[in-house]
């Protein structure tokens, strides 16, 4: 703990506060929260999660939870560019495994498609596309540049 405690005092100098500081506040908690949200369908439906993806069992599950134990982190503030981090490796994961497939950055809407879309098994929802995961991986590694702000556990241990 005391080593995280030192390398995040070397990372964030400074933590910011007035209007910046609650920006990085509401921002960090929404996005703490989003991941919690699609963390926890993920945990509640691994197999199933884990045999779409065609990735390890153990894999997704990581993954699912650290989503929601770094959702957490985020929202409060609490070894944040860790919190981070770990969810942006599953969001680079899944940008590179919608490159490998083909898929485009951005789906075309649903409206242009007439019906909603189907995948090749009959799913139906969302076309596939990596927009989501690099919009998610461009707030986490937002929040790793800019910190946690002075709203935060850090700047609390570290102040």
């Amino acid at each position: 703990m005391e080593t995280a405690i030192a390398l995040l005092s070397s990372i964030y100098p400074d933590f910011a506060g007035g209007p910046q500081g609650y920006m990085l506040f509401f921002f960090r908690a929404l996005v703490g929260f989003l991941f919690i949200l699609h963390g926890i369908p993920k945990l509640q439906n691994l197999k199933t999660w884990s045999d779409a993806l065609g990735a390890p069992l153990p894999l997704c599950f990581l993954s699912a939870g650290f989503m929601v134990v770094g959702g957490l982190g985020l929202i409060v503030g609490f070894l944040t560019p860790f919190c981070s981090l770990s969810i942006l490796v599953s969001m680079v994961y899944a940008i590179i495994g919608e490159l490998i497939k083909g898929d485009p950055m951005v789906a075309p809407d649903p409206y242009l498609l007439g019906d909603y879309y189907e995948g090749p098994e009959g799913q139906k929802g969302e076309p596939p596309s990596y927009e989501k995961a690099l919009i998610f991986s461009m707030m986490l590694t937002l929040i790793i540049v800019f910190g946690p702000g002075k709203f935060s556990l850090d700047a609390l241990l570290l102040g």
